[in-house]
């Protein structure tokens, strides 16, 4: 079985604390991506997973097994490395087949094996190419083809698409999404793109400064995020986040914004109540904002992005804070230096401690 946990892991080099004390249960056949920022711990994990890297504390599982006194040879994951780590000077069949030959697998079932998996991958037209003479996606297709033959119990990978443009990412990403279902088994994938993250995983989970902040369902991230550094990390445009203090005004809490005042639900105004809160955030994505002639946000037009699909309208308040409005291709724009109001439903808004960053509500 392909379950992998780590609990209350950490790892230490020196002073620094690369992951401190994450606790993260993989399920067997789940396809997990750990998604955050360049050097927030990420890759560590990973690694700390495959073996290459020890945990200063805590306990890691491979198929129910504690496995962190196993070489990394011992344990029965793959890796795939965002390089490739292809040998030059072998064929894509002989790169494929080394890890097999180095278990001592006889030739006739190796080279059965390098048949099947390069069906599954499309490769059979290159096994007698150099990776020099293949392209990126081609190459990047071995270096996936060489850890699926293991037939491992889960797959690592660490950032596999980052060295492809934009047109063969995205044909990749399908053809990974794709092949994790045939092949049905653990993927744990690292990644800093968060539309990657969205749309490859079962499950998402958020790392910040070797942390992790929230692990959940693409969806249930996105429409419920547990602090303000997921708000501001998933989505593309990111959420909003406009700053401003809990004030009274005519019997009824709002959000004081340099913009103007935000209306919020008995539910929120309770909630904001009872944190204690002197300052927060309010959060709402730019699909959620709305272009309202007697909105209660005065801002700025900045910029009008037009995408072809859609249009962003990047806004400004007076106190330079930006406020950016997702718009339908066929809908009306307002000019760059007009002055707008912009509105919002209660319901869409999401509060922050300014000062913690956690959710509030």
């Amino acid at each position: 079985m392909g379950q992998v946990a780590l609990r209350e892991v950490t790892k230490r080099f020196g002073d620094v604390v690369a992951v401190g004390d994450v606790t993260l249960e993989v399920e067997d056949q789940e396809f997990l991506v750990l998604l955050g920022p360049s050097g927030c711990g990420k890759s560590t994990v990973l690694r700390l997973i495959a073996g290459l890297d020890a945990p200063t504390e805590g306990t890691i599982e491979i198929g129910g097994q504690v496995v962190n006194d196993m070489e990394p040879n011992e344990r029965d994951v793959a890796m795939v490395f965002q390089s490739y780590a292809l040998y030059p000077q072998m064929t894509a069949r002989r790169n494929i087949e080394f890890p097999l030959k180095n278990r001592g697998m006889p030739k006739t079932e190796r080279q059965q094996r390098v048949i099947e998996v390069a069906e599954v991958l499309e490769l059979t037209e290159v096994l007698d190419r150099r990776p020099a003479q293949m392209s990126g996606g081609q190459r990047q297709r071995v270096a996936l083809a060489r850890a699926i033959v293991r037939r491992p119990e889960a797959f690592l990978m660490d950032e596999p698409l980052s060295n492809l443009d934009a047109k063969l990412r995205t044909q990749t990403r399908t053809e990974l999404i794709e092949l994790q279902r045939r092949l049905a088994t653990t993927v744990v994938y690292v990644t800093h793109d968060q539309v990657e993250g969205m749309t490859m995983g079962h499950r998402v989970a958020v790392m910040d400064k070797g942390v992790i902040q929230q692990v959940g369902r693409p969806t249930d991230i996105y429409d419920h995020p547990a602090n303000l550094f997921v708000a501001g990390f998933i989505g593309s445009p990111p959420m909003n986040t406009l700053a401003g203090s809990p004030t009274m005004r005519d019997g009824e809490l709002v959000i004081e914004t340099p913009g103007g005042a935000i209306t919020l639900t008995s539910a929120q105004q309770d909630a904001v109540g009872r944190s204690g809160a002197t300052s927060v955030v309010a959060g709402l994505r730019p699909e959620h904002v709305t272009l309202n002639g007697d909105g209660p946000i005065t801002a700025s037009v900045a910029v009008v992005e037009a995408l072809g699909y859609e249009n962003h309208v990047i806004c400004r308040l007076r106190d330079g804070q930006q406020v950016t409005i997702r718009r339908p291709p066929e809908a009306v724009v307002p000019r760059e230096a007009e002055t707008v109001h912009l509105g919002a439903d209660p319901h869409r808004l999401h509060l922050f401690d300014a000062v913690t960053g956690a959710g509030i509500g």
